[in-house]
């Protein structure tokens, strides 16, 4: 019910980039290549939707403040349950989130924005050395295969990134 009063961006192929241990996914990518320059979408994991204000659950993340991460273990800021379940932006899982919708020129410049609770589907759990592979063109068929959904997103992706990144170094920026 909750699905049908927000934004329904499960058409567009939006899909997670984290590294290969991840269990608590909460954050995800889109781009759409335009005419006239890109809508990138950045959408986050609608945890307010299940941990409410003044709950239990709320006062217990309020106290921990952050996922604690370990070498070898994460002790989340929520219950696993919801941490690496509903609220995580699982693979192929029907999700509520909040997402930014921009629209950039073709340099890359930000020409509006908006924020929306949406409805998404992530098409892939995305790997940071496998979607370094599919940009270096060394990827194999197993990889190329797993990504094929979102496989089109990563040059215009690659090209965003060269424009943001001259203008943060035009701007004086660290890099």
């Amino acid at each position: 019910a909750e699905a049908a009063k927000r934004l329904d961006l499960r058409g567009i192929p939006i899909f997670t980039i984290d590294s290969a241990e991840t269990k608590d996914i909460d954050d995800a990518i889109s781009l759409q290549k335009l005419d006239d320059g890109y809508e990138l979408g950045v959408h986050i994991a609608d945890v307010s939707h299940y941990v409410r204000p003044g709950s239990a659950l709320n006062e217990e993340a309020f106290e921990r403040a952050t996922s604690i991460y370990y070498a070898d273990k994460v002790i989340p800021m929520l219950p696993t349950q919801l941490s690496n379940g509903i609220c995580s932006l699982n693979e192929k899982e029907l999700r509520l989130a909040f997402s930014c919708l921009m629209r950039l020129d073709k340099d890359g410049n930000l020409t509006d924005y908006r924020f929306v609770k949406s409805v998404i589907c992530s098409r892939v759990k995305g790997v940071y050395s496998e979607i370094n592979a599919l940009l270096a063109g060394t990827a194999d068929a197993e990889i190329k295969a797993k990504y094929a959904e979102v496989l089109n997103q990563l040059p215009a992706m690659k090209e965003l990134y060269g424009h943001r990144a001259r203008l943060r170094k035009e701007r004086g920026c660290m890099d």
